[in-house]
């Protein structure tokens, strides 16, 4: 018996798929499409949502060359087919070619953009199209069609086209030098307007940004207009971060709509769309009792935001597709505990600091870094915990380095316990322990650095 196999072809994506094809007295039957065989063999767990089906009742019948702008996987009911693909996706692989003639025995994965053809060689020929979207006039719009006799591509057709049966429509397709390359799938990065959002915009410059004002995720008639169909890659760093305002009635409605009924939102969109999930997380989904937290440690949320943050990590874990970057103490472009103390050294005030909380800096370069690392390097999906290196430290310990640095005695700075500091002030609760973990993202291949490297050069840029 022939067994399931898939192999490479010159164009990236696409493959050839040998079919299990068992044969009696009676016929033969296949298993077309099986997800957990293919996938585990290698095929991209595309989706498929559609079923299309091409007959053809004469040898030579010629259709294409046709891309879309979804996968599909191609094969025959009954029948002989030669086919012809041609990548027509802009990049160094425009117009490279592969044929190869196939029966019910195989089946071919042609990824978005890959233009496809095919040439009958039996009568009454079934090709059969399994799609991960669903075809409307709009989409239509969207396909990039190559001539089937364009010269450069020099297909040597079975039967010539001059005798072959095609569409007028398919005659008068662009040869390859007029033909508009697919672009790619686009990366959004939502929350743009934030600390982490504006260095993920200057990290990944070809990525779409955008703020609350075009896309609300807390409102239904916001998400419907928004085309989440033109990307592959979201980055979402929306989120609600009042982590005192969030104990306030008004506070805690707005955290739960944003860090977990937006978050809602964003993962049914994913799951439709089939984009990748990049989501920022936060250490206080723990109550610091570890003095260190790996990804797998149970949630323990002292606060509501913890709590909204634990309950978006559920959704956005519940995704095939995700990277959930787990961080805290995030400093970056914008109002943050070291620009405060900065400003503070500066103008000669002595600050009361908390020194029994234990932690890592983490600056919002860093985190785009590991994003574009997890990303480009197709880092197995999951929960990474993220931070920059080096020894835990207290926030009053980060005060004196930033003192220090500033001109000022270290001394300046007065250590006071986490309660002294929250005696009178309405203060959620605050993980002692946010140290975290980075055994995981490191075994990735990332190289965090150092924290008190770069907050020297991010003080540099105060001056």
């Amino acid at each position: 018996m022939p067994e399931l196999e898939i192999k490479q072809t010159p164009i990236p994506g696409l493959l050839v798929i040998s079919l299990d094809v068992r044969s009696d007295n009676r016929g033969w039957f296949k298993e077309n499409w099986q997800r957990q065989k293919m996938v585990d063999l290698g095929l991209p767990d595309f989706a498929p949502v559609q079923n299309n089906m091409s007959f053809n009742n004469r040898v030579g019948a010629t259709r294409g060359i046709h891309a879309e702008p979804w996968d599909k996987l191609v094969s025959l009911a009954t029948g002989r087919i030669f086919g012809a693909w041609v990548d027509l996706r802009r990049g160094d692989g425009f117009g490279r070619c592969f044929t190869a003639e196939i029966g019910p025995e195989t089946a071919v994965f042609v990824p978005r953009g890959v233009g496809n053809a095919f040439q009958t060689l039996a009568e009454h020929t079934a090709y059969s199209y399994l799609v991960n979207d669903h075809w409307s006039p709009a989409a239509s719009d969207s396909y990039t069609f190559v001539n089937l006799a364009d010269e450069t591509l020099a297909i040597s057709w079975p039967i010539s086209l001059e005798q072959a049966e095609l569409s007028e429509a398919d005659k008068q397709h662009p040869r390859l030098a007029d033909v508009k390359p697919m672009e790619p799938k686009q990366t959004l990065i939502i929350g743009a307007g934030g600390q982490l959002g504006r260095a993920l915009t200057q990290a990944i410059p070809a990525a779409i940004p955008v703020t609350r004002a075009t896309l609300d995720l807390t409102s239904p008639e916001s998400l419907a207009a928004f085309d989440f169909g033109s990307y592959d890659i979201v980055i979402n760093t929306a989120a609600y971060t009042g982590v005192d305002a969030a104990e306030t009635e008004e506070g805690r409605r707005e955290a739960w709509a944003v860090n977990v009924g937006g978050v809602a939102a964003l993962v049914e969109a994913a799951r439709k769309h089939r984009f990748t999930l990049v989501h920022i997380s936060s250490d206080y989904v723990f109550d610091g009792s570890q003095p260190l937290h790996t990804e797998t440690e149970p949630f323990s949320p002292l606060g509501v935001y913890g709590q909204t943050k634990a309950a978006g990590d559920v959704l956005v874990g519940s995704l095939p597709a995700h990277y959930l970057l787990r961080t805290g103490w995030v400093i970056g472009d914008g109002h943050n505990f070291v620009r405060t103390m900065a400003s503070l050294a500066d103008r000669g005030v002595n600050p009361e600091v908390v020194d029994d909380q234990f932690g890592r800096l983490t600056f919002t370069d860093e985190i785009s870094r590991a994003v574009l690392h997890l990303l480009q390097a197709k880092a197995p999906y999951g929960t990474y915990n993220l931070s920059n290196n080096g020894e835990p430290m207290t926030w009053a310990g980060i005060a004196r380095a930033v003192f220090a640095a500033r001109g000022r005695g270290t001394a300046s700075v007065k250590s006071v316990t986490t309660a002294e500091y929250a005696a009178g002030k309405s203060l959620a609760p605050r993980p002692r322990h946010s140290l975290l973990s980075l055994d995981k993202i490191i075994s990735s291949g990332f190289r965090p650095t150092d924290a008190m490297t770069e907050l020297r050069s991010y003080l540099a840029t105060l001056d």
